[in-house]
C-alpha cells in the first residue's frame, strides 16, 4: 500500500474497481470494492492522486475522498476513452483512468459543491418540465385540430385554444372532454411548478454576488447567469476566454490538415442549455438593435456592422460568443461590466 501514489476508481452503482499504480506507473493494485466499503478503503490508505470520471455521483465522491486527504481529480469520460487498450471492463476503464489522471496536458473538471449541484438541479428540472408542458400542449393542439378547432402558435394562441374548447367543449364526445380536460390540468400543474422552479432559481440569483455582476452584461439574464456560476465553480481552469468559448461550443470546428486549414460551423460541444440561453440573449440584442438602426437613433457599433454583412443568425452566435469572453474576464479577475465606448 505504501508504494501506491495514483488511484484510477472506475464508479459504478455497487461495484467500483480500483487500480493502483505506483511512481513509475507499474500497477501494484487492483481490487474491486462494494459501495460501502469504499470510505473505509480511502481513509486507510496514505494520501495519493485519486482519478475519477466526471459521471452523476463523482463530485459526490471526490468531496468525501478529498475530506480523508487525498487529492481527487475528475476526468471528462471521453478524455478517458483513448487510454482504454481494448475491451471494456471496469477494470480496464480504472486503469486508464490512471493513466490519463496523470498526463501533464490532460484538462479536468472543477469540483462542484453541494449549493452548486442544487442549483444545477432547479436548471435542469426546470429544463425537463418546460418540454413536458410543451408535448403536452402539442398534443392537446393535434387532438382539438381533429376537432376542426385551430389557433395561432404561442402561449397566447394556447390560451385562446383552452378557452375556446371550454366554451364549446359540450359539442365533443364525452371520452374526448375527459382527455382533453385531463391535459389542461396537466398544463396548469406544469405552469405552477416552473413558476415555482423559477422562484428558487431568482432567490439563489440575488443571493449570489458573482451571479449579479454578471447579470450586468446586456443579453445576459438570471437564468443564464446563475447556471454559468453553478456549472463553472473555477473559471482560471480556461486559460483564456476563447477557451471559455469553446468549451460551451460557440466557436468554429477545425477541419484542417496537410497545411490547408478549414473553419466550419460552430461545434455545439460542451453545455447545450447555457449555450442556447446564450444566443437567445444575444437574439434579443440584434433584435433590438435592428429597431435601432430603422429609427436611425444609435450610432453603429460592433454588433451593428456586423449586421450589415452577416446574417441575424450568424451575428446572434458571435454575440453570444463575446458574451461568453466577457462573462469569463469578469469572472476570472472579479472585476463589472464595463460598456465599450463609442468611437
Amino acid at each position: 500500500m505504501d508504494q501506491i501514489t495514483t488511484i484510477g476508481l472506475d464508479l459504478a452503482k455497487a461495484v467500483f474497481q480500483v487500480h493502483g499504480a505506483d511512481a513509475t506507473g507499474r500497477a501494484v493494485l487492483r481490487k474491486k470494492l462494494r459501495r460501502s466499503e469504499v470510505i473505509r478503503f480511502f481513509s486507510d490508505l496514505p494520501h495519493c492522486l485519486v482519478g475519477m470520471e466526471a459521471c452523476g455521483s463523482a463530485h459526490y465522491w471526490a468531496r468525501e475522498i478529498g475530506k480523508l486527504g487525498h487529492e481527487v481529480r475528475l476526468i471528462p469520460p471521453t478524455y478517458v476513452k483513448p487510454y482504454v487498450k481494448r475491451g471494456k471492463t471496469d477494470a480496464a476503464d480504472a486503469e486508464a483512468i490512471a493513466e490519463a489522471v496523470t498526463r501533464p496536458t490532460m484538462r479536468f473538471v472543477s469540483l462542484k459543491t453541494e449549493e452548486q449541484q442544487s442549483v444545477l438541479m432547479l436548471h435542469k428540472s426546470r429544463d425537463l418540465l418546460i418540454r413536458q408542458r410543451t408535448m403536452i400542449r402539442n398534443q392537446f393542439r393535434a387532438f382539438l385540430s381533429e376537432m376542426g378547432i385551430i389557433s395561432a402558435t404561442g402561449n397566447k394562441g394556447f390560451a385562446a385554444l383552452v378557452k375556446e374548447f371550454y366554451e364549446s367543449e359540450e359539442k365533443f364526445p364525452s371520452e374526448c372532454r375527459s382527455v382533453l380536460r385531463t391535459l389542461c390540468s396537466q398544463n396548469d400543474s406544469l405552469e405552477k411548478a416552473i413558476q415555482e422552479i423559477e422562484k428558487g432559481i431568482m432567490a439563489w440569483h440575488r443571493s449570489n454576488e458573482v451571479s449579479q455582476r454578471l447579470t450586468t452584461i446586456p443579453g445576459v439574464g438570471p437564468l443564464t447567469a446563475s447556471a454559468i456560476v453553478a456549472t463553472v465553480p473555477d473559471p482560471s481552469v480556461f486559460a483564456s476566454g476563447r477557451h471559455f468559448a469553446a468549451w460551451l461550443g460557440l466557436t468554429p470546428k477545425s477541419h484542417s490538415s496537410g497545411g490547408k486549414n478549414i473553419l466550419r460551423g460552430i461545434s455545439k460541444q460542451g453545455n447545450a442549455a447555457i449555450r442556447r440561453t446564450l444566443v437567445m440573449g444575444s437574439t434579443a440584442l440584434v433584435r433590438q438593435e435592428k429597431i435601432r438602426q430603422k429609427m436611425n437613433k444609435a450610432t453603429k457599433g460592433w454588433l451593428g456592422s456586423l449586421l450589415e454583412c452577416k446574417p441575424v443568425k450568424v451575428a446572434a452566435v458571435a454575440q453570444a460568443n463575446k458574451n461568453a469572453r466577457i462573462i469569463w474576464a469578469m469572472m476570472v479577475h472579479k472585476t463589472s461590466y464595463e460598456a465599450p465606448k463609442a468611437a
